[in-house]
């Protein structure tokens, strides 16, 4: 019986495919709030050019370090500081030679109401809004990136009455989005797309007030022979995902 080259290609087609969902594996990854979007961009390129697949859960870098601690499954952590992957490095708990800063992130003072917040943040020594939302400095670098501003300014005291403190940089942001609070300190790439701030009003604050927000990436000791987390690091590092992480107002 002759074999149509049709049928050949879809054999090829077929056994290609197979070949590829064999080799693919899957990727738990605990990644800091402010790096949802990037995150959900890049997951889309990395799946489809790699064949492995990114599970990820979302959060405040402190909580994420406890739940490490306490066993959780991540395989992966793209944190929102350094300091953390420092110490799970330290505490032997992560791949060696693994860790490494992904992104330096950019904090905003923000409104959703356009013209609210001026481009040099006078708005918060003005003193005339009611509720100020800032992500808990505890465990949110965000938040307390956002608290040494406020020190700076010499305004902790004045602002304390008002701060209202999400868990992490999401909720700081929902507070606002939702009118809870009238500003807050949100994480750059929350509002602002290819060059500019997509919504409301805000001012970016300058990097010398504050702490740099280096955020570094590590295979933790449960990802060590999974080939998706090492594919997933050095995705991190290349062209493509660099261009993503830009365009969100990460400096890299």
């Amino acid at each position: 019986m002759r074999i149509r080259p049709f049928h050949l290609a879809a054999t090829a087609l077929a056994s290609l495919f197979a070949f590829n969902t064999a080799w693919a594996d899957e990727v738990q990854v605990a990644v800091a709030a402010n790096f949802t979007a990037p995150i959900q961009a890049i997951a889309k390129d990395f799946e489809k050019d790699t064949g492995h697949k990114l599970v990820a859960a979302y959060g405040a870098t402190g909580q994420f370090y406890a739940q490490i601690k306490n066993g959780a499954p991540f395989e992966v952590f793209l944190a929102a500081d350094d300091s953390t992957p420092a110490k799970l490095e330290e505490e032997k708990a992560t791949v060696p030679g693994s860790r490494f800063t992904y992104a330096t992130g950019t904090l905003a003072l923000w409104s959703a109401t356009p013209g609210y917040v001026d481009d040099k943040g006078d708005v918060l020594k003005k003193n005339e809004y009611k509720h100020l939302s800032i992500a808990n400095p505890k465990t949110a670098p965000y938040g307390l990136a956002a608290t040494q501003v406020l020190e700076k300014l010499k305004l902790t005291e004045a602002t304390k009455p008002k701060l209202v403190e999400g868990q992490n940089i999401t909720q700081a942001f929902q507070f606002v989005s939702t009118g809870n609070a009238e500003l807050g300190f949100v994480a750059l790439s929350q509002i602002y797309k290819d060059g500019k701030v997509e919504s409301g009003s805000a001012w970016i604050v300058p990097s010398s007030m504050h702490e740099p927000i280096r955020q570094d990436a590590v295979i933790l000791e449960k990802g060590k022979d999974n080939p998706a987390a090492k594919a997933l690091v050095d995705y991190l590092k290349g062209p493509k995902a660099a261009a993503v992480i830009k365009s969100y107002g990460y400096e890299i």
